[in-house]
């Protein structure tokens, strides 16, 4: 026999170890994740609705039908096939709880989408309505600066202003500008 210590078991109710609170490990040693089988629930409703399923369920029904009715083999489901409506029933009993627990998760999942919707969208206009403001407030501060054009209109106006107040220089004086002077 080896000398290692073997871990004690643990037994329902077991408070040996308060490495977790109470209530939140598995009961009696089973394990359940709600998450695993809710994708369980939705691949088989994925499954159980398309063609491909139909097909082969028909396929199925054709062949129990004709091997009870033909007599090849012994008819262990007589006419009113009363095996083959439980196999019915009880796969309808499974299969109707797996395609509402599939819609249901999708329900959440359509939720909580629409949720971070509602979200982008109410920030994206709050996002709008300050660039607005902010655009607004640029347009008031731009309408008081003075533009190169504005600028430009001045110059041009001064110019002319210049132009038609230029003093006009008598015709002597012109003509005596340009005489050389005497020195003597």
């Amino acid at each position: 026999m080896s000398t290692q210590m073997l871990p004690a078991r643990r037994f329902f109710g077991d408070r040996s170890d308060l490495t977790a609170p109470r209530g939140t490990g598995p009961l009696m040693g089973s394990r359940y994740d709600a998450d695993a089988f809710g994708q369980m629930s939705e691949k088989a409703a994925r499954f159980l609705g398309t063609g491909r399923y139909l097909v082969g369920q028909t396929v199925f029904v054709i062949f129990w039908i004709a091997l009870n009715t033909i007599g090849i083999i012994g008819h262990w489901d007589p006419y009113p096939f009363i095996l083959l409506n439980l196999a019915f029933s009880t796969q309808a009993a499974y299969a109707a709880p797996l395609i509402l627990l599939a819609q249901n998760r999708q329900d959440d999942r359509d939720r909580a989408s629409i949720e971070r919707d509602r979200e982008v969208a109410a920030r994206t206009q709050a996002d709008t309505e300050f660039l607005a403001r902010e655009l607004a407030a640029v347009r008031l501060a731009l309408a008081d600066v003075v533009t190169t054009e504005d600028l430009n209109d001045r110059m041009t106006h001064l110019e002319k202003l210049i132009r038609d107040k230029k003093p006009k220089v008598p015709r002597r004086a012109r003509a005596n500008s340009h005489r050389p002077k005497d020195n003597r």
